[in-house]
């Protein structure tokens, strides 16, 4: 009679030992857990070049995509596989994510879009002559939405100037090279012709986006060929000492 006493004493001592490991297992779980959260919430400097990388790359698809007044952080930290303290931490806010995103796209696009131009060699006009095809293979692209200047300043309140300057500070850059390469081709007016195929360009940009028809490349490209023609050049100096005859042609 007395042996169920006993079985019932060892039970409970048998309870109260497996608890305790329990216990001491999760213990230990618990702080090896709250190691590896630390060292995750502290990231390396390379970390943090990686984590900019990827946020910067899914900020610009989504900018150029959606528009960026319709994509939120959420989406952002989404598909960059990140953190919202991450972002906050290197970018501070929106704003500046998009300040970041324009500046970083921008450098990218001078580069291939000189690039382009450059390539192959040859005298100014035929590296100017490259600029709608160069455009028009840009715009065959499978993620080409538009040029993300003129969609964040369209997009946004007209009088807002910090799209605009940053914009601006974009445009310069291409407009110079263009015009340095009319003046080496010899334009009568080389700013002028630059605006004039800057204008071509822009067109081009927005009716590709607005088509998905990478040929309106090509129309372009026949208008700028106009602004070419010999009548458009500078005529070459004449020598004080010529024939009457050749000072009239």
């Amino acid at each position: 009679m007395q042996l169920a006493p006993l079985r019932d004493y060892f039970e409970r001592m048998k309870m109260r030992l497996d608890e305790n490991a329990a216990v001491r297992f999760t213990a230990r779980m618990g702080k090896s857990s709250s190691k590896k959260k630390s060292a995750t919430a502290t990231l390396a400097p390379g970390d943090d070049e990686s984590a900019r990388g990827r946020l910067l790359g899914a900020a610009t698809h989504l900018f150029c995509k959606n528009g960026i007044n319709a994509t939120g952080i959420d989406a952002i930290i989404h598909e960059a596989g990140t953190a919202k303290t991450t972002l906050y931490k290197l970018f501070g806010s929106k704003t500046n994510l998009v300040h970041a995103v324009l500046e970083s796209e921008g450098k990218q696009w001078r580069e291939w879009f000189i690039g382009a131009m450059e390539s192959g060699g040859g005298d100014a006009q035929a590296k100017l002559t490259r600029i709608f095809p160069a455009l028009k293979s840009w715009f065959g692209e499978e993620r080409f939405y538009g040029c993300p200047f003129i969609n964040a300043v369209a997009e946004h309140d007209k009088d807002q100037k910090q799209f605009r300057a940053i914009a601006m500070r974009h445009k310069k850059v291409v407009l110079a090279h263009i015009e340095k390469l009319a003046a080496e081709m010899g334009a009568a007016e080389p700013e002028l012709l630059a605006h004039q195929l800057a204008l071509l360009i822009d067109g081009a940009i927005v009716a590709a986006m607005v088509s998905r028809n990478p040929g309106v490349a090509d129309t372009a490209g026949l208008a700028a060929g106009s602004l070419f023609a010999p009548s458009k050049l500078k005529k070459p100096r004449r020598s004080g000492n010529a024939p009457a005859q050749l000072m009239a042609v």
